[in-house]
């Protein structure tokens, strides 16, 4: 165990500049997508706020939705996710589409906060608050970290098969490769049971306090 956590620090040491790349690429897609929010022309929000407002007040009016429903469903997301970064990876032709991925994660997050926060000020912030931060604190760090560890392998795939002076043991670094989606796969369970239990919980409180 030791050992294998030795390796993984070693190899996080070895490319600190793919995870800093991922990290600039994360970051690039949030400020993008506030750019994309302050783009847009006052007909285009108020329809958009339009069918969030509709959204909100439903929210307030219906009864508690099923958790099981919505834990199954967060987690399915997640693993579908999961494993389509898990063979981009092993492909050669993965290593574009990973950034792209990655790239828009980001513009996701920073267009749903940017977008309430423009509509709503403070509310807004409250809302995406209540509704985005608790669980996106596990999942982003998660998915930049497996986005990374896919570039990599990915990265030395490429080696193996073009640097004919490079040669290492593909089977074991696979292993290792699996086990570590395996264990970002379970903190992201984790983060489905904050987002179902924690993070919908107070987004009903805030969407009630707000529009009551």
């Amino acid at each position: 165990m030791q050992r294998g956590v030795k390796m993984v620090r070693n190899d996080i040491n070895n490319h600190m500049s793919i995870f800093v790349f991922i990290f600039v690429l994360f970051i690039m897609g949030m400020v993008f997508g506030a750019i994309i929010v302050n783009s847009m022309n006052f007909v285009q929000k108020e329809d958009l706020f339009f069918y969030l407002k509709q959204f909100f007040e439903q929210m307030v009016n219906m009864e508690s939705t099923d958790k099981t429903t919505l834990l199954k469903d967060s987690i399915l997301y997640h693993v579908k996710y999961m494993l389509l970064l898990f063979f981009l990876g092993i492909s050669i032709v993965g290593m574009p589409i990973i950034t792209v991925l990655l790239f828009i994660k980001g513009l996701v997050v920073g267009f749903s906060v940017g977008f309430l926060v423009n509509q709503m000020g403070w509310y807004g912030l409250l809302l995406s608050s209540a509704s985005i931060a608790p669980q996106n604190l596990l999942i982003i760090p998660v998915y930049l970290l497996a986005g990374a560890l896919a570039l990599l392998f990915s990265l030395n795939l490429c080696k193996q098969l073009f640097i004919k002076r490079v040669h290492q043991p593909i089977l074991q670094a696979f292993a290792r490769y699996s086990l570590l989606f395996g264990a970002l796969l379970l903190l992201l369970i984790g983060a489905a049971v904050v987002e179902v239990f924690i993070a919908h919980p107070l987004l009903e409180v805030a969407v009630k306090w707000v529009y009551k």
